[in-house]
């Protein structure tokens, strides 16, 4: 018995649905740990801290869109 399977194939809905929650929640934690990171930092480094709690705010709305798209696949599927 042979199987093939294509490298780069979609998941299945509910399998991609739970890697883009996940992703979400990945991001939003590390939101929170940037932030307070940016509230503790000393003068000198808190451009630096704010700059990266700027770029989790990017990245958490990146996954906040995979996130929103996947259960848009879900919705037309029905």
């Amino acid at each position: 018995m042979t199987f093939l399977i294509r490298l780069g194939a979609p998941l299945g809905q509910p399998q991609g649905q739970a890697r883009a929650l996940d992703t979400w929640r990945d991001a939003e934690l590390l939101v929170q740990l940037r932030w307070y990171i940016f509230l503790e930092a000393d003068g000198a480094s808190r451009p630096g801290a704010f700059a990266a709690y700027v770029a989790a705010l990017d990245a958490e709305a990146a996954a906040a869109a995979e996130l929103a798209h996947a259960h848009s696949d879900l919705a037309e599927a029905a």
